[in-house]
């Protein structure tokens, strides 16, 4: 970055690392960064839909604090100074947690969410609140109260979901990191959409609280659920994910770990992963699996092919735990979820019908949870030897609007080219979506699966392909 070549018209387009450098040694001020991504907000905004609320008077205000406390010499954190967007599914204070439902426009927080408050603490400088389908339960971002989400790259297909509203925002230009979270692919999904990189952490690493504050979270939000950052590059990930990661009294499971653990052996063993016997990876996927293999090799990884059929197990065994809890909140979908999200819930029943029986009891709920520990082991024990697998976020490229809400058929394709979705979240692994190219207009690219508590060897690994294929965002929208 040479800002003294810099405009205020082209701030928005600095990477989060950049900006928080610049307010910190008073090169450029916050509040001349904010300026800058809400007349981007301004100019693309209304063209994707992916922010639904912007607070200009709000965002300025922060800024103007944040650059008083550079003056004072107050002790700075580290997105001091950085635009960033936050999801209408988490609280912030003084903002409606609407979750994409219209029944809870009003239900305005009255304190910052775990994660929320985090990104406060570091310095960050809200602007705006993103788009997310009804009950953040779709990979297609649209909802009635909000209404629809493009995807900056192709209108015709999903941003991803159901952080597809952040994704957008990120892509777009509008801040440098957006905050989402994955139970079911919610951050990997979108990013890989939109042709950004995002990071679901551990389960435990960032602390997090998910519905209202007087709500007792169900088991699979407990075990599955994880906050994460959206950025433009790998190294964002890294800031946002330290920015993100303190302790919190309000969540259940978080673990103190370092950000950083101990070297691996050299050469670092990456497993290629093409499938799991559910979608064969389209051919631009399948090149793009060949392309990062082959980078990480000439980085000194050492990239074997492997079979991994647990994974296949695990993503048929997320239909069976997190959609048997979800049943207990059908009566209220079916009262105030909007008919996209209500036809998605049907259809994903349909499918899992397939697997679980029209209505699974007690005893193939708590064998379930079971076996879920059982495949925990396994994969720990397959990444001791192997501690990165590369493999698809999805078998295909970004899915045409509405696609799972076309017919059973069509969800049963959406679901089982997104099966590493479900997969991951179900045993409660670091994961990983960075951008490898675009192929026919519409970005492509794939994952990284580590152990947990390393989202370090992660993050090296997705730089190395990074290097190599390059950032291809900030896009206007097409």
């Amino acid at each position: 970055m040479d800002v003294r070549n810099s405009s205020d018209q082209d701030l928005w387009r600095w990477s989060a690392s950049d900006m928080a450098h610049a307010v910190r040694t008073r090169a450029v001020s916050a509040r001349e960064l904010t300026q800058s991504c809400l007349r981007r907000i301004e100019a693309v905004n209304p063209r994707i839909n992916a922010l639904v609320e912007v607070f200009p008077e709000e965002a300025l205000q922060m800024a103007d604090a944040a650059d008083q406390a550079v003056a004072k010499g107050a002790a700075l954190g580290p997105l001091h100074g950085v635009p960033v967007a936050i999801k209408v599914n988490s609280d912030q204070a003084g903002h409606a947690t609407t979750n994409g439902i219209g029944a809870f426009k009003d239900a305005v927080a009255r304190e910052d969410g775990p994660h929320v408050a985090n990104l406060r603490h570091a310095g960050a400088i809200f602007v705006g609140r993103s788009n997310t389908p009804a009950f953040s339960y779709r990979w297609f971002t649209t909802c009635d109260l909000h209404g629809r989400t493009l995807n900056p790259w192709d209108a015709s297909r999903t941003p991803g979901g159901s952080s597809g509203g952040a994704a957008a925002a990120a892509a777009s230009g509008m801040v440098p990191i957006a905050h989402g979270n994955d139970i079911g692919g919610s951050i990997r999904q979108p990013a890989y959409c939109c042709g950004i990189t995002g990071l679901r952490p551990t389960v435990g690493r960032i602390p997090s609280w998910y519905g209202p504050t007087d709500a007792d979270q169900p088991l699979s939000v407990q075990t599955m659920l994880t906050q994460g950052p959206l950025a433009r590059c790998v190294g964002d990930l890294r800031l946002a994910l330290t920015a993100m990661s303190d302790f919190d009294p309000r969540d259940l499971l978080h673990a103190p770990a370092p950000l950083s653990g101990a070297p691996l052996a050299r050469p670092i063993r990456v497993a290629l992963l093409r499938d799991v016997g559910v979608a064969k990876p389209a051919p631009a996927v399948e090149a793009a699996l060949q392309q990062a293999a082959g980078w990480l090799e000439d980085a000194g990884y050492r990239v074997e092919e492997v079979q991994l059929p647990l994974l296949g197990e695990a993503y048929r065994l997320w239909y069976l735990l997190a959609m048997e809890e979800f049943r207990q909140i059908m009566p209220l979908v079916e009262q105030i979820g909007d008919a996209g999200m209500q036809k998605a819930a049907a259809h994903y029943y349909a499918v899992a019908k397939d697997w679980w029986g029209e209505r699974p009891g007690l005893a193939e709920y708590m064998n379930g949870y079971a076996r879920r520990g059982t495949l925990i082991v396994k994969l720990q024990q397959f990444l001791q030897d192997r501690p990165l697998v590369l493999l698809p976020v999805s078998a295909e490229q970004a899915f045409p609007q509405d696609l799972d809400i076309q017919s059973v058929e069509s969800m049963r394709r959406v679901m089982a080219a997104n099966w590493s979705m479900m997969a991951i979240p179900m045993l409660g692994f670091p994961a990983l979506s960075v951008p490898t190219g675009v192929d026919q207009g519409l970005p492509v690219g794939v994952q990284l699966l580590g152990q947990r508590f390393r989202e370090d060897t992660l993050l090296d690994a997705a730089e190395v392909i990074e290097a190599r294929a390059g950032v291809f965002t900030p896009i206007d929208p097409r």
